[in-house]
């Protein structure tokens, strides 16, 4: 399995392609933006689209998702449901875009080549934030980022939930690759041992 970024839009949401280079088959997490160049680097990876994925439905996230779906017709979309239908003007409201829409939710399961892709439910950013496990692989959305974590000042957003989640995150047994929403990727072990906000999420 290979993990590839880039980073799309104003303000630098990383998209992701998660690749399992025997089947060929790959998914999409995260399109936030600028459509034509995610299809160029999808096309330059030779593989085929399995999935759209979504961590949750801001806009900078899912502005990409209905031209991908044109040109990806075949691809599997997920989103949380309390995410699909927006709120106020920093979600974008995909169930109205997307026809076929996909939900997944917690202990959900969806299948990559022999590859299980984790759903876990980690609300607090908004309300269907989702944090989903592949492998050695977490990708948080803009639940955990290096070093912080999501903004809960937004519409439907809860810092009382952001810890919850963080605090399960934290818990998780074993080391990860943490591949955030913005900025650089980490690992599980170094945020539980500097990011202030784990930190806190996960005292006594």
């Amino acid at each position: 399995m290979k993990v590839k970024i880039m980073q799309v839009g104003p303000i630098g949401t990383n998209c992701y392609f998660l690749i399992d280079t025997q089947s060929n088959q790959m998914a999409v997490i995260d399109p936030g933006d600028e459509p034509e160049l995610i299809q160029q680097a999808i096309q330059e990876t030779g593989a085929q689209v399995k999935y759209i994925l979504l961590t949750h439905g801001h806009y900078d996230h899912t502005t990409a998702v209905p031209p991908l779906h044109r040109i990806y017709p075949e691809a599997q979309i997920y989103i949380h449901r309390a995410d699909a239908q927006g709120a106020g003007s920093h979600l974008f409201p995909l169930a109205g875009e997307v026809e076929d829409l996909n939900y997944y939710d917690e202990g959900d399961t969806l299948d990559l080549a022999g590859h299980p892709i984790h759903v876990m439910h980690t609300p607090g950013h908004s309300p269907g934030s989702v944090t989903l496990q592949v492998d050695d692989v977490l990708f948080t959305g803009d639940t955990l980022f290096c070093g912080s974590c999501g903004r809960t000042d937004l519409r439907g957003g809860s810092y009382e939930q952001i810890m919850a989640s963080l605090k399960r995150l934290g818990e998780l047994e074993g080391n990860f690759h943490v591949c955030p929403g913005h900025d650089r990727p980490s690992t599980l072990e170094r945020e539980r041992k500097t990011n202030p906000f784990l930190l806190e999420a996960m005292r006594p």
